[in-house]
């Protein structure tokens, strides 16, 4: 049996399925499970896991539309059983791919939201969308809906560090002078932009203070962590703290990344694909969830303690493919624009 995952949305969303590889390897050990990816991220992720024979990366969002047809459909000469759709995947150009795969079983989810508009109906193996779940359980979901079983126990995320990278990570740590006495935060202050997204950051401003304080009364050793899109925004961070025990980090690629994660005592994030690779890598983590749901996305078994203020009209958020908006008439995206330092060193202070 062939199957084909269609990995197309990002780090966070890809990880999220690892949980399902898993099961799926386990339920059909002699399966041939393929990914397609577009983001090299996503492609570093799952080259190195041992459920994967083969990752098909292409970058669709900088080729031609006629380009992307003619590799999609060179896939079709694999003759895929099964195709199916990560969790959250709720955009026609998604179900398309699913279509022209040409696999007979074509594994989605039936979205609440504008499922139809999106061709949600090109898939024929679908479970109903359910709000109170977690991407992860969407996507177990997913594995009993097409193997006709009933899952028990849901695996951890998978992100394993090969020697190399966890010797990567000793050097860098100890060039940077990090003992293993001493306390270390990690931060993420990004996440992606497309669509509006960036309003689910917390201010550059407010992580400068909240170093600040973790360094002062803390005493702390800080990693500033970030893909290569957003060394303008750690600069940033860098300029305001103006301390030698903040350090920005550079990698080569997100594996030699998450090995420095690996060190962090604690990870303090935006609602990103590093808080999601800090939860497979088993640290303790405070997301900053603004207008996310927390239910598809909060830290999946790991110790966390989420800084929110939980407004009425949180969350307005649910994967849909239209831009992030939002709709208050006194402050645009007050979730997090008036989600103060104080509270969030708080709750830093309940998790160390």
């Amino acid at each position: 049996m062939k199957i084909l995952v269609n990995a197309l949305s990002g780090i966070g969303d890809a990880l999220m399925f690892t949980p399902a590889l898993s099961t799926l390897k386990k339920e059909l050990p002699d399966v041939q499970i393929d990914v397609l990816v577009m983001f090299k991220g996503v492609k570093d992720l799952y080259e190195n896991l041992d459920e994967i024979n083969h990752v098909y990366f292409h970058d669709m969002i900088n080729s031609s539309k006629f380009s992307n047809l003619q590799y999609i459909l060179n896939l079709r000469k694999n003759k895929y059983d099964i195709s199916i759709n990560v969790y959250p995947s709720n955009r026609k150009e998604y179900n398309l791919v699913n279509l022209l795969i040409g696999a007979s079983k074509r594994a989605g989810v039936k979205y609440r939201r504008k499922d139809s508009l999106h061709l949600g109906f090109l898939n024929n193996y679908r479970v109903e969308e359910n709000d109170d779940l977690h991407c992860v359980e969407e996507n177990i979901r997913q594995v009993e809906n097409l193997l006709d079983i009933k899952v028990d126990e849901i695996p951890a995320l998978n992100f394993p560090l090969n020697d190399e990278e966890i010797l990567f990570a000793k050097n860098y740590l100890q060039q940077m002078n990090i003992h293993d006495n001493e306390f270390v935060v990690g931060i993420h202050a990004g996440c992606s932009i497309l669509k509006n997204h960036i309003n689910r950051r917390w201010s550059p401003e407010n992580f400068a203070k909240l170093i600040s304080q973790l360094i002062e009364k803390k005493n702390a050793k800080v990693l500033l962590f970030g893909g290569p899109d957003e060394n303008e925004l750690k600069a940033d961070i860098v300029s305001q703290v103006k301390s030698d025990q903040l350090i920005s980090v550079e990698t080569k690629n997100l594996r030699q990344t998450a090995a420095v994660m690996k060190r962090s005592d604690l990870f303090v994030t935006n609602d990103s694909g590093l808080m999601h690779i800090a939860a497979a890598l088993g640290r303790k983590i405070v997301p900053i969830i603004g207008p996310t749901n927390e239910n598809y996305i909060h830290p999946w078994k790991t110790e966390y303690k989420t800084a929110t203020l939980n407004l009425d009209c949180a969350p307005c958020f649910y994967y849909s493919p239209k831009p992030l908006t939002c709709y208050r008439h006194d402050v645009k995206f007050k979730c997090l624009k008036e989600l103060s330092v104080e509270k969030v060193f708080a709750v830093v202070e309940e998790m160390i």
